[in-house]
């Protein structure tokens, strides 16, 4: 910023995702106790599954983690300052979540599942989405 490469908005939008990411690996990774064994669930969409078998906290759990990487995805478009395509924030997200899983399994400290990689990916997709529309709406950047 002092050298007038990047903008105090992207300044600002760096530190709070790397304060955002921060608080995240370490509630999902990081204090939790390690487990005795590694916990793998391995079968696509079996969340999915128990959803439509009616398990209520399931679903619940389903969209906390579509919420969980939303925030990191509003503030992609403001750290490059240009609106970002749909899949960028879907790769992010999906490169963020693989870590969160494999740090989970590596440290045996929660359940590797493909499933919440979708999800995760799915809500840091979203969030780019909605952060775009905004920056757009509000004259930030043009709608290229």
């Amino acid at each position: 910023m002092c050298h007038r490469k990047i903008l105090p908005s992207q300044a600002i939008a760096g530190m709070l995702l790397l304060i955002f990411l921060g608080i995240v690996f370490g509630s999902t990774v990081f204090t939790r106790e390690p487990k005795a064994y590694r916990e793998y669930e391995l079968e696509l969409f079996w969340s999915w599954k128990a959803v439509l078998r009616g398990d209520r906290e399931m679903l619940k759990e389903n969209l906390l983690n579509m919420l969980l990487l939303f925030p990191a995805g509003l503030l992609f478009p403001p750290l490059f300052h240009k609106k970002l395509p749909w899949w960028t924030g879907l790769a992010v997200g999906l490169f963020i979540s693989a870590g969160i899983e494999t740090g989970q399994l590596v440290l045996r400290r929660g359940l590797f599942e493909w499933d919440d990689m979708v999800h995760n990916s799915l809500g840091c997709m979203l969030g780019v989405w909605c952060s775009n529309f905004l920056l757009v709406r509000l004259k930030v950047y043009t709608n290229q």
